[in-house]
């Protein structure tokens, strides 16, 4: 027998086999996702139990799930973002951790850039209209000309600013760290959060996971009333029901979020007309998913001859 993995991201190879089929000629003895969602803690303990290795989704793989399945070897994230596993208890335990940083970036990117677009134009709020029966046509707004700001101006951040150009836009950036070779020759003025807030007429998010919420209810006051808000990033970086309450008071102008802090999303901003809502779906181009899924497999067979299991 050779490799036991477990796939529990649930759309694993949905957008063409060869991810799977790369695994299956490696020899790996592949275990999915039973449940069609992302695992609990006590569910993905359960089922890493024997297995050498995981493509992992965004369960949260803590301390003690890792030290509680002493086989496992490799964790190979199908995506970026690493927030959900404890690496230093990985390191501890001799757990080798990928993950694919490139892979989603054109598609979160144009996914971005598309929310904003629906959102200033009201596209999806007159597409509900029509199928409702009314015939209205509501006044949007131009982007070109606007100021965006960018938090997080990492891979993602430089390619929504470099998908802006052509529209004439004025772009701010908040970044810890700034990389002035890519900001002057694509016109980003690096700035404090609090300057980039008040002069932004669309913030969209784009750093890192973090502890608490960058636009919590405080930050999301110094908006200015017709600002719009975009998160396409890591659910938890908005305050979701301080976006709400500022929402509903008339202090932003509108809101579109992929991302949430617990997902499915259930939450207050479903109810309204001036908020654009989509199920993480930023990497879900098939272009995007294969280049991620084949990543994520290389990755995983790659740890595996590393710890020696292949």
């Amino acid at each position: 027998m050779g490799a036991r993995i477990l796939i529990s991201t649930s759309s694993f190879g949905r957008s063409g086999r060869q991810p799977l089929d790369l695994l299956e000629q490696s020899g790996c003895d592949i275990a999915l996702n039973p449940h069609g969602r992302t695992l609990t803690s006590a569910e993905a303990q359960t089922l890493l139990a024997e297995k050498d290795g995981v493509i992992a989704g965004t369960e949260k793989l803590t301390r003690d799930v890792l030290a509680s399945v002493p086989r496992l070897k490799v964790v190979s994230r199908c995506g970026t973002g690493l927030d959900s596993v404890d690496l230093a208890a990985a390191k501890e335990l001799g757990i080798r951790v990928f993950n694919t940083p490139d892979a989603h970036v054109d598609g979160v990117a144009e996914l971005t850039l598309a929310g904003i677009l629906d959102v200033m134009r009201m596209i999806s709020q007159s597409d509900r209209a029509i199928r409702a029966g009314e015939w209205k046509k509501p006044m949007g707004r131009l982007l070109r000309g606007k100021t965006v700001g960018i938090v997080g101006l990492g891979r993602v951040g430089k390619a929504v600013a470099s998908l802006l150009q052509p529209f004439g836009v004025w772009l701010l950036a908040h970044d810890p760290r700034e990389d002035q070779a890519f900001a002057v020759p694509h016109g980003v003025s690096y700035v404090g959060l609090d300057v980039l807030l008040q002069e932004a007429d669309v913030v969209t998010v784009h750093a890192p996971g973090a502890k608490g919420a960058i636009l919590d209810a405080a930050a999301l006051s110094r908006m200015k009333p017709s600002a719009i808000v975009v998160n396409t990033a890591r659910g938890g970086l908005v305050d979701e029901d301080a976006l709400a309450d500022a929402l509903e008071q008339g202090a932003l102008a509108g809101a579109y979020l992929d991302v949430f802090a617990k997902e499915p999303y259930s939450g207050r901003l479903t109810a309204l007309p001036n908020v654009l809502l989509t199920p993480h779906i930023g990497a879900y181009a098939v272009e995007c998913r294969l280049r991620m899924e084949n990543e994520t497999a290389t990755n995983l067979l790659r740890g595996l001859r590393e710890a020696g299991v292949l």
